[in-house]
C-alpha cells in the first residue's frame, strides 16, 4: 500500500470516529495542505485537524506540520501497527493539540518525525482523546 493510501485510510477513520461521536466534521480535499478535517462545534466555533498516518509503528513524519491558529488545531496520529491490511483491526490514534505537539518533535539528518516512542511514552492523556476535538480542552 503507498504512503498516501495510508494518510487517506487514516483521514477516513478519524473522519469516521468524529461522525460516530455525533461531531460535524468534514473532509477537506486537496494535497500538502494541513488541514485535512474541519469541525464545527457550533456557530462561530469551529477546529481543523491534521491527520498523520503510518502503516507500521513509525514515526509520522513532521517536516510540514503547521497552523496558522494553533489553538484551534489538533494533529491525529494514527497508526495501523503492521495490521493495515485487515480491515477488522482498529488503529491505535493520539489526539495532540497544536502546541503541545512540540515536545514530542525530533530531528533526524534533516528531518522532522513526531517520535513515536515519546507519544507512547509520555503521552498517554492523548490516547482516543476525542473529547478534545469535539468539546474542547477539559476545565
Amino acid at each position: 500500500m503507498s504512503g498516501y493510501n495510508t494518510n487517506l485510510a487514516a483521514e477516513f477513520h478519524v473522519l469516521s470516529i468524529l461522525h460516530r461521536l455525533g461531531a460535524a466534521a468534514n473532509l477537506t480535499l486537496g494535497n500538502k495542505k494541513g488541514v485535512d478535517i474541519v469541525v464545527v462545534r457550533e456557530a462561530g466555533d469551529a477546529v481543523t485537524v491534521e491527520v498523520k498516518g503510518v502503516a507500521k509503528r513509525y514515526d509520522w513524519p513532521a517536516d510540514n506540520i503547521q497552523s496558522a491558529f494553533p489553538r484551534r488545531h489538533f494533529v491525529a496520529l494514527v497508526s495501523f501497527e503492521g495490521r493495515i491490511a485487515e480491515a477488522t483491526f482498529a488503529p491505535r490514534c493520539w489526539v495532540v493539540p497544536f502546541p503541545k505537539l512540540k515536545r514530542y518533535l525530533r530531528q533526524y539528518k534533516g528531518r522532522c518525525n513526531v517520535s513515536r516512542a515519546a507519544v507512547v511514552k509520555r503521552g498517554q492523556q492523548f490516547e482516543n482523546a476525542w473529547s478534545l476535538i469535539i468539546d474542547g480542552p477539559p476545565g
